[in-house]
């Protein structure tokens, strides 16, 4: 693996984030300076100093309220499977993991009245999820329901170039890994993660991951977002990546200027 920023350096991109980090100390710093002068110096720079670490700090734990809701998701998907286990003892179901097409209020029913058949209704919704599993839906929809499609004039791009947008600053080369069940598929050290699109579950894989491939994001989106935290290259928004990219293949990300190149077949 290569890696790294304009000049291709190994770890460039690591170095850029320990920069940020150094830079947003700096600012703090000068913020810290610039409200100490004039009348009331000395108390302004208190309030000043502790306004930038409660904000630092703050931006840390707005994370707290979604670990917290995760929590209380896995106690309900643990009564949820439970739930089916025993609709499915009963004849109610043909496989607990079938429990997962009923809304809450048609399991309570089903829960208390033993006699209550929903296969049938279950079958019609796993049918319905199938067919609906092979569609793509657009990057955009607007709020009038149309799908505007992206620009395609990149003239900056090396030919054969997929384009994205830039997410996370830097350049590197790799083995591509595509995903498209995180519970399902392991990536191995020093892969690139191609991936439809990614959510907090998805996290785990970031910790293998020496860049980032997705369908769908932007620059506050959880792929991007997570990618920068760990320092990593990211590009997102490539149309049809999962399809064009294939797992083994050589490829080449580039977060600086958005775009992914495939160096060599698998």
């Amino acid at each position: 693996m290569t890696g790294g920023l304009s000049a291709g350096e190994a770890g460039a991109h690591r170095r850029h984030h320990q920069a940020q980090a150094a830079a947003a100390e700096a600012a703090g710093a000068r913020l810290v300076e610039a409200a100490s002068r004039g009348l009331f110096g000395a108390l302004r720079r208190w309030w000043i100093r502790r306004l930038v670490r409660v904000a630092r700090l703050g931006m840390g734990l707005r994370e707290h309220p979604k670990f917290m809701v995760v929590q209380l998701l896995g106690v309900v998907r643990s009564e949820v499977l439970a739930a089916g286990e025993l609709l499915a003892e009963r004849g109610q179901l043909a496989s607990p993991n079938d429990v997962w097409h009923l809304g809450f209020d048609e399991l309570a029913d089903a829960l208390d009245e033993s006699s209550l058949a929903v296969r049938d209704r279950v079958a019609e919704r796993v049918a319905e999820y199938r067919r609906h599993q092979g569609r793509k839906p657009p990057i955009v929809i607007s709020s009038d329901g149309e799908t505007p499609a992206p620009a395609t004039d990149r003239k900056d791009l090396p030919a054969g170039a997929l384009k994205g947008t830039a997410a996370s600053a830097g350049v590197v080369e790799g083995l591509a890994r595509v995903v498209i069940d995180p519970t399902r598929e392991v990536l191995h050290a020093g892969e690139i993660l191609v991936a439809p699109f990614t959510d907090p579950g998805w996290t785990p894989l970031f910790v293998h991951a020496v860049g980032v491939v997705t369908e769908v994001g932007g620059m506050m989106t959880h792929g991007a977002v997570v990618a920068r935290e760990y320092g990593i290259p990211a590009v997102v928004s490539v149309d049809s990546a999962v399809q064009r990219i294939k797992t083994g293949q050589r490829i080449r990300v580039d977060g600086t200027r958005g775009y992914v190149q495939i160096l060599r077949e698998a």
